[in-house]
């Protein structure tokens, strides 16, 4: 099992490996004892699959469980509001203690309800998912809106990250392309030799136990440095963002859950290095058709249709278009890019995608 510090406002610990949970009669008996309640709030598939192996390791303690649904389609209002209900319902208090078990998308909404129930509970991110490496770490809480995504929500960090990595066997194949791109997204911004390695992956399934934990830990120890320097994103934590001008763009286009988050960020971060002329643009292009990631969506859908949705962009001011840019590996930076320019490099990138 590792560990990671966290050093932001509210300092926390990162643990992963196998039988993390064990950590809940240990490191954070005192945490889980001293609450009067204390609520899982878990994806409704990963509930399925893993709810009694999480119960497991609390039986010690009263424990509530609110299951709500997978994937994007739980960062609604209408299911924070149901998270509120059943807290209320159930006589919570800002003693008790709240339970995130799930991907990107449950601890995004679960720590959003936290940050918000009774102006604040703390709460422990049970990540069961490659993406949740980068979500779980760093205390963004969110809930999307029709007009863009992650654009209700708060800084709140969690008490502790607990993640078992032992529950990422039964990811689905799209889930494994859409936390591996966001895993490369960390090595972009912030190593050659690892993103290479990375780039010698020809298949994402056959990775063992090791392999992945070894990445993982390399892409939260890139969040935790720069979540330490720039806490609420001020400056370098949009660097972060690598790829999310477009990824966001396609996903509010064809819809939340449509089109995997990892998976959009990767056509995401294929349209910025062809911004910044990146020399290894060919190379990852390879890279993501080998493993399947679905390049073609960008020739189904024209600019002028994401432009508005790249507008709404939090990087982005009075309608201006946002990039982070990335000429050298490990190099990262902002540049405001104008609408023409911006059309130019979407259309050559299609074109360029019926030669790969």
């Amino acid at each position: 099992m590792k560990q990671l510090r966290v050093e932001a406002d509210h300092p926390y610990n990162v643990h992963i490996g196998h039988q993390v949970f064990s950590l809940f009669t240990k490191d954070y008996h005192g945490l889980l004892s001293s609450a009067d309640r204390i609520v899982v709030v878990a994806d409704a598939q990963v509930a399925k699959l893993h709810l009694e192996y999480l119960l497991g390791y609390l039986r010690e303690f009263d424990v509530r469980v609110l299951t709500i649904p997978a994937g994007e389609q739980a960062k609604s209002v209408e299911t924070f509001m149901d998270c509120h209900t059943f807290l209320l319902s159930e006589g919570c208090s800002r003693k008790s203690l709240l339970l995130a078990f799930g991907g990107g998308a449950t601890g995004d909404v679960a720590g959003f309800v936290a940050s918000t129930f009774m102006r604040g509970i703390p709460y422990i991110q049970l990540p069961t998912t490659i993406l949740a490496h980068d979500s779980a770490v760093g205390g963004k809480t969110a809930i999307n809106h029709k007009l863009g995504k992650n654009m209700i929500g708060t800084f709140y960090q969690p008490e502790a990250v607990l993640y078992d990595i032992q529950l990422l066997r039964t990811l689905p194949a799209d889930e494994v392309r859409s936390g591996m791109a966001e895993v490369v997204k960390h090595a972009f911004i912030s190593n050659e030799s690892w993103l290479l390695e990375l780039l010698e992956i020809d298949e994402l399934g056959t990775m063992a136990d090791g392999e992945i934990m070894a990445h993982l830990e390399k892409g939260i120890a890139v969040k935790a440095a720069i979540v330490e320097e720039d806490e609420f994103e001020s400056g370098v934590r949009k660097y972060l963002n690598f790829g999310h001008t477009l990824a966001h763009a396609l996903e509010g286009h064809f819809g939340y859950g449509r089109i995997t988050h990892g998976e959009a960020v990767a056509l995401g971060m294929a349209y910025a290095l062809h911004l910044s002329n990146h020399a290894r643009l060919n190379e990852f292009l390879v890279w993501c058709r080998k493993n399947s990631y679905p390049l073609e969506k960008l020739q189904e859908v024209s600019f002028e249709e994401i432009l508005p949705f790249m507008k709404k962009d939090k990087k982005s001011s009075e309608g201006a278009l946002s990039f982070v840019l990335l000429e050298k590996t490990g190099t990262p930076f902002l540049e405001t890019i104008e609408e023409k320019r911006a059309e130019a490099a979407y259309l050559e990138l299609c074109s360029m995608l019926g030669g790969v």
